[in-house]
């Protein structure tokens, strides 16, 4: 079983449909012995960081995700859910996210070019991972952000727009996608499909 973290905000049901369709059995919900059963957890999230951490705290989900992680399970944050992966964000006032990957997120330079970045972007992997097993030296993702993670320590594949960024992450079992796999196709399927065979492996 896999847990989607249902912390109120996101496309939540196209990430369980996506999981259901790679062989996944998703279960969306907030009740933290669901998720502590859960072989690996996906946080979701679309819109804004404070409010996300707001959300997640509100509902002790914040330390729950913590904790799990801590202990080995595989978590996978999408779109905004991996920026949440992050110590802080500047986004808004500010707000500090759950501390499993170094560093702060920060708002595309894009070199003059209009954001949120919104459509299809190629990402370019620099390193083997079972994240990203099948998909070949790079893969195009469907985007929609206009914040990244300054600090590259856990970058596992890099999308251009107008600049480089990191649009995908791996430090040990925690790993982060900021664009959509569920609406990706096949390239993102298979991304969330590998995600589901190393949670129960």
């Amino acid at each position: 079983m896999i847990g989607v973290v249902d912390y109120g905000m996101g496309n939540r049901r196209s990430v369980v449909k996506a999981l259901e369709r790679v062989g996944g059995e998703p279960r969306l919900t907030a009740d933290h012995d669901e998720l502590r059963a859960a072989r690996g957890l996906v946080v979701p999230g679309v819109g804004a960081f404070p409010e996300a951490m707001r959300r997640l705290h509100a509902a002790g989900l914040d330390t729950l995700v913590r904790e799990r992680a801590q202990a080995g399970v595989p978590v996978i944050g999408l779109c905004l859910g991996m920026q949440l992966l992050f110590e802080r964000s500047g986004e808004h006032e500010g707000a500090r996210g759950l501390g499993l990957l170094p560093g702060a997120v920060v708002r595309l330079c894009a070199d003059g070019l209009k954001l949120p970045h919104i459509g299809w972007n190629e990402v370019a992997f620099v390193r083997p991972s079972r994240l990203t097993e099948g998909l070949g030296d790079s893969a195009a993702f469907y985007h929609v952000h206009s914040y990244v993670p300054a600090d590259e320590t856990a970058a596992l594949g890099y999308g251009t727009y107008g600049v480089r960024f990191v649009s995908l992450v791996e430090r040990d079992n925690v790993f982060g996608a900021q664009c959509h796999p569920e609406k990706s196709s096949h390239e993102g399927l298979t991304l969330l499909g590998n995600f589901v065979s190393l949670a129960a492996a």
